[in-house]
């Protein structure tokens, strides 16, 4: 009997001591986020552009000081009236598209008239295009409001001059001896005179950036000249200031 007891005391003793079972379990975690279950198919990756196609229209070429010129002035002076316009430079081959508050949205290389000048033939705008010789193949140059359009073929088309039918477009490859994608990718603009007054550019370009930016507004188009000063086909703009006279 006295070994029960003492056995008892003992059994009482060690509950005293030891920390109850609880204190050894491991504490809760919080439950972790998993990520949702993958779909079972997957969005195809969009195919990379074929370079030999498509001439890139994110060029880092910056415009020249003529263009440079015309675009402060346009900013400075609002002459696009709040609407989205384009600088476009025929001895560059470039186009340089801008939003109705002057920030810059793109640029791109482009094809012209195969002719240089500044006028467009009269009457050119209504006859066939066989019947345009070499010599009226011009793309003139001149602040226009532009303004997409249907053209022959129920094309859209951005109508630059209407009258003298010149339109700009995505770039046009079934005349296969023009050459005129390779034209487009071309490093120096010496070789972008081919169309019959048109303004072709990348299809990308045209695309993404142009047809977006005038489809529902109209915007400026300016043409920079090529034989005549820029304030001869800018009337409102001023001359460009003399070089300075070096010290004698």
């Amino acid at each position: 009997m006295m070994r029960i007891r003492m056995l008892a005391a003992r059994v009482a003793l060690l509950t005293l001591l030891l920390p109850p079972a609880a204190a050894y379990a491991q504490a809760p975690t919080a439950p972790q986020e998993t990520a949702p279950p993958a779909t079972t198919e997957q969005q195809p990756a969009e195919p990379a552009p074929d370079a030999s196609a498509q001439p890139s229209s994110d060029d880092p070429a910056q415009p020249t000081p003529d263009a440079w010129q015309v675009i402060n002035w346009v900013i400075a002076t609002h002459d696009n009236h709040d609407m989205p316009f384009m600088v476009v430079d025929k001895v560059a081959a470039r186009v340089f598209l801008y939003d109705s508050s002057g920030e810059p949205i793109g640029a791109a290389p482009a094809l012209f008239g195969m002719t240089a000048g500044d006028e467009a033939t009269p009457g050119v705008g209504d006859r066939e295009l066989s019947n345009i010789p070499p010599k009226d193949r011009k793309t003139p140059a001149g602040r226009f409001v532009a303004k997409f359009g249907r053209a022959a073929g129920g094309r859209d088309v951005l109508w630059v001059d209407y009258p003298s039918a010149i339109s700009l477009h995505a770039v046009i490859t079934s005349i296969k001896k023009q050459h005129r994608l390779e034209r487009l990718n071309s490093p120096t603009p010496e070789d972008n005179r081919v169309t019959y007054g048109c303004i072709n550019v990348p299809t990308k370009f045209y695309a993404d950036i142009v047809k977006p930016t005038f489809k529902r507004t109209s915007g400026i188009v300016y043409v920079l000249p090529e034989t005549k000063p820029l304030n001869e086909v800018f009337l409102a703009m001023p001359p460009a200031a003399p070089a300075p006279q070096a010290a004698r």
